[in-house]
């Protein structure tokens, strides 16, 4: 027998072998009421585990979220005028740089809008300015911060 006989029966019988199997599981699932249910169960186990992945991914967001947002609290805020609006441009800026490296940086942008809404004399004007340019998803993340750090910039402008 010549090698590429030998590959050609190899291939045929693997493909021979996938097909039974195929034809062996479609027949259990269909007739097979036990087997139906453990699929059942183990698509259900599946779906547990990813739901409960995914808020463990949520929370521990909200964790760094809520952590970082204190830090920026505590780190304080320029007070000057001219010190203010030089600290809004700088965050504003490395926000929509954080932006443009994707998705894995929402948090690091939202935080960065965070920090210039904080300094911005009439932030639901900002606000404003932010549902027109910030993706949606960074949006959300910053309403998170707001929430967690201080809901009051959005009532009243800054003087």
């Amino acid at each position: 027998m010549q090698t590429s006989q030998i590959i050609t029966a190899s291939a045929v019988t693997a493909v021979a072998l996938t097909l039974a199997y195929a034809l062996y599981f479609d027949h259990r699932r269909r007739h097979d009421a036990d087997f139906r249910k453990s699929l059942a169960r183990e698509r259900r186990k599946h779906a547990r585990a990813q739901k409960a992945e995914v808020e463990a991914e949520v929370e521990n967001q909200k964790s760094q979220l809520r952590s970082a947002v204190m830090a920026a609290n505590e780190e304080g805020y320029p007070e000057g005028v001219e010190e203010r609006e030089a600290y809004f441009m700088n965050e504003v800026a490395m926000g929509e740089s954080l932006l443009a490296m994707g998705e894995a940086k929402a948090v690091e942008a939202a935080l960065c809008f965070y920090k210039a809404l904080k300094v911005y004399p009439d932030p639901p004007n900002l606000i404003g300015i932010y549902e027109k340019t910030v993706p949606k998803h960074v949006l959300d993340i910053l309403g998170q911060a707001i929430a967690l750090g201080d809901s009051s910039i959005l009532s009243e402008p800054i003087e």
